[in-house]
């Protein structure tokens, strides 16, 4: 039986997060708030907690699942190498609507999927989101939704498309942004947003210090 936290309530929130972190922390999978859209969790360490994210969604392994952080610190210890691109995009739009695809630690004992050595990251810009992350580290997270169908803005449309495969929702209200985020591979020879959302390719171009055009070209082969 799933269970809907009101998060504008403080001891509704409280018994909610509490909540989410025994459910998330036990392989199973809660829905959050975040500033773009809501979003399906799981304990990013946690492989079979993933797959069953992966089926909730009705997604293949080739599409791998992105990971949500609690501060800028985290990634220390999630990234190969931090170069200094990715940690000017941190500085100007995290927490936001900004995801940054880059290269993994080795070392990091999950699987998102058919990552390739990758992994895609965001530092949301929600107290809910962001108060949950800091009391169970790293989550798997993708946007709360059947794949190909809408991405939900409320907790009452994540419900409506996974039900009882969730067992805790918390209700943070109607998502800010109800798009999702904008992605920026910086894993090539130069960054390349792959997908354009909450952040503006204008405002990314801004902070590399590049043409936008540059940013959406396509990889020369």
């Amino acid at each position: 039986m799933s269970i809907v936290y009101d998060c504008s309530d403080p001891d509704s929130r409280s018994a909610g997060l509490t909540a989410a972190r025994t459910t998330l922390k036990s392989g199973r999978l809660a829905v959050i708030p975040t500033d773009t859209v809501y979003g399906l969790a799981a304990d990013a360490f946690d492989s079979a907690a993933v797959s069953s994210l992966l089926a909730a969604k009705r997604r293949g392994r080739d599409m791998p699942v992105p990971v949500l952080v609690g501060s800028w610190n985290t990634i220390d210890g999630l990234v190969f190498h931090v170069q200094q691109q990715t940690r000017d995009l941190i500085r100007a739009f995290w927490p936001g609507g900004l995801s940054l695809v880059v290269q993994q630690a080795p070392s990091l004992a999950w699987d998102l999927g058919d990552a390739r050595g990758t992994v895609m990251l965001r530092m949301p810009l929600h107290p809910v989101a962001l108060e949950l992350l800091r009391e169970v580290g790293p989550l798997a997270v993708s946007s709360a939704n059947v794949s190909g169908q809408p991405a939900a803005a409320t907790v009452g449309e994540a419900r409506d498309q996974l039900g009882e495969l969730v067992g805790v929702y918390l209700d943070g209200g109607k998502a800010e942004h109800g798009v999702a985020s904008t992605i920026v591979d910086l894993t090539g020879d130069r960054p390349r947003v792959l997908r354009a959302g909450a952040v503006t390719v204008d405002q990314v171009a801004e902070v590399l210090g590049m043409p936008a055009d540059e940013l959406t070209a396509e990889p020369t082969r």
